[in-house]
């Protein structure tokens, strides 16, 4: 076979998410703007040092509480709000199960302490599909950084040119194939199916 080990994003490719829910909720609790929200909430040095695991959850909540003046929000129900943005890619459970039977697989994923704690509730069976998960937070980089994509190689003890990686961003691919790691940009599980017969990872 010329892969020997399969590496697979989480957000938008094991399970979907919108961002926007949270977004939406938190304005009961803020006289901020949604654009002020998100981009706080999902695109900034907060967040990237959250996910890297340079601040603790309570901490994140803290530091966000006071930038955004949220009112009448403690932790619980936060950690709700924050949470409750996923649902299942309907299909990709089934095609990883298939994968499996061939290929080692290993998560990788830009992802902090909350989400992962909250999806190993929600979705067990999807995560123990993997034989080994890196996430950001433990990792303590985030992709595109080299760190995590080589953790993720050298713990199988693979070449870069065994290893496939999707993920549903172009700019984290791009990255990788630097590395010599062949890549596949997910899109939805069909197309995916179609790209990994192409591969002949699929008959």
């Amino acid at each position: 076979m010329k892969f020997k080990l399969i590496l697979c994003d989480l957000g938008n490719c094991l399970v979907r998410f919108d961002h926007r829910i949270a977004t939406r909720r938190i304005l009961a609790f803020t006289d901020k703007d949604l654009d002020t929200i998100y981009q706080l909430f999902f695109d900034s040095a907060l967040t990237k040092d959250y996910e890297e695991g340079r601040i603790s959850s309570l901490d994140f909540f803290r530091r966000l509480k006071r930038r955004l003046t949220l009112r009448n929000l403690n932790f619980t129900i936060f950690k709700s709000i924050w949470n409750e943005i996923f649902f299942d890619n309907e299909g990709m459970v089934e095609l990883l199960r298939t994968l499996k039977k061939k290929y080692r697989l290993h998560m990788i994923s830009n992802i902090n302490e909350l989400h992962y704690r909250y999806l190993l509730k929600k979705f067990p069976e999807h995560l123990r599909l993997f034989d080994k998960i890196f996430l950001s937070y433990e990792v303590g980089r985030r992709k595109p950084h080299r760190k995590i994509y080589l953790r993720a190689i050298q713990e199988r003890g693979v070449k870069p040119q065994e290893v496939l990686y999707t993920d549903d961003r172009a700019d984290l691919l791009k990255e990788a194939k630097k590395l010599g790691i062949q890549t596949v940009l997910f899109k939805n599980v069909e197309d995916f199916k179609k790209q990994l017969k192409k591969l002949k990872v699929l008959p």
